[in-house]
């Protein structure tokens, strides 16, 4: 049976394929997409996974735009990665897909408290939707199954030396999603740096010879560019499609137990996530983290969702 999902977004250019693998696999319930402040203002976040919805001809799956800012500091915007819109690259068309007019966190909790079994969290954005969901609803914890996100790292980070964007930008957020006790898979960077859009995975996606895959192309191609440019990579990871490919098939990410805390304080740390592998804290286990990606699988699984839904739109 496919697994019933709520995707927790901020579009940005992992965001949409991490939306299309959802909607196009068949091991995948998606409930709905939530959307907040992240890579771009929850405005922008919000346009931008309707024009994925419309593009990808996604419908009857809920968007509903959460939170605009972290819980306690002000937004930092990933701008330099993703442009000015948050989603820079192709020209989409004006979106005929809609948002809801509910708040992300109440649709949460809708659809958590009426769906017949517990439903997984892919949080891949900023944790400020699920904190505010946890703390606004506390039993909506029953109804949550697992929480599968992309963020933190292992070691180091994307925005400051210590930490990886999604945690940074909302640090209090992480850490009221570690602490909650419901199951978490940290799909960090260490992992999603394995998941390289290589030359060939491109040619593979041009092959599609649709217009959707023409699309992710571009915006591949223009996220590669922004990658080169600040940290120097040949081809660019797609961080969080990850994420949905654990929830699709665990065997694609493999992952160890361990206890992860996310730092609050430290002058040069703030937003790290300190994962403690070998126990050397004595602080019980409270997360799956992933550490190896079989790459070729995961991009099988992308591949296959991209052609599916661009042959639905044909």
């Amino acid at each position: 049976m496919p697994v019933p999902i709520i995707i927790d977004c901020d579009p940005g250019h992992d965001d949409a394929i991490a939306i299309m693998l959802a909607a196009g696999d068949p091991a995948i319930d998606l409930l709905a997409i939530t959307t907040v402040a992240g890579n771009q203002t929850v405005e922008k976040t919000t346009l931008n996974a309707r024009r994925i919805c419309t593009v990808a001809s996604i419908t009857g799956v809920p968007i509903a735009a959460g939170c605009a800012r972290p819980l306690v500091q002000p937004l930092l915007v990933g701008d330099d990665v993703h442009g000015e819109s948050g989603l820079d690259g192709p020209r989409f068309p004006q979106p005929t897909v809609d948002a809801v007019p509910e708040h992300a966190v109440d649709l949460m909790y809708r659809i958590l408290t009426g769906h017949p079994e517990p439903v997984t969290l892919v949080p891949t954005a900023p944790l400020t939707n699920v904190a505010v969901l946890l703390t606004r609803y506390p039993d909506s914890a029953a109804h949550i199954r697992d929480i599968v996100l992309m963020g933190g790292s292992t070691r180091g980070g994307n925005t400051t030396p210590a930490a990886e964007f999604n945690v940074y930008v909302d640090p209090e957020a992480a850490d009221i999603v570690f602490r909650s006790g419901i199951p978490v898979t940290m799909c960090g960077l260490n992992v999603t740096h394995q998941a390289l859009a290589t030359p060939e995975v491109l040619a593979r996606l041009e092959n599609l010879e649709t217009e959707l895959s023409r699309i992710c192309t571009e915006l591949i191609t223009y996220f590669a560019s922004a990658y080169r440019r600040l940290w120097g990579f040949t081809s660019p990871p797609l961080h969080d499609p990850v994420a949905v490919a654990r929830v699709i098939d665990p065997a694609i990410v493999q992952c160890v137990e361990a206890s992860v805390a996310v730092e609050l304080r430290g002058q040069y740390t703030r937003g790290a996530t300190v994962v403690d592998m070998h126990h050397y804290l004595d602080r019980p286990v409270n997360a799956r983290v992933a550490l190896t990606l079989d790459s070729e699988k995961f991009w099988d699984r992308v591949i296959a969702a991209i052609d599916v839904l661009g042959k639905r739109k044909a």
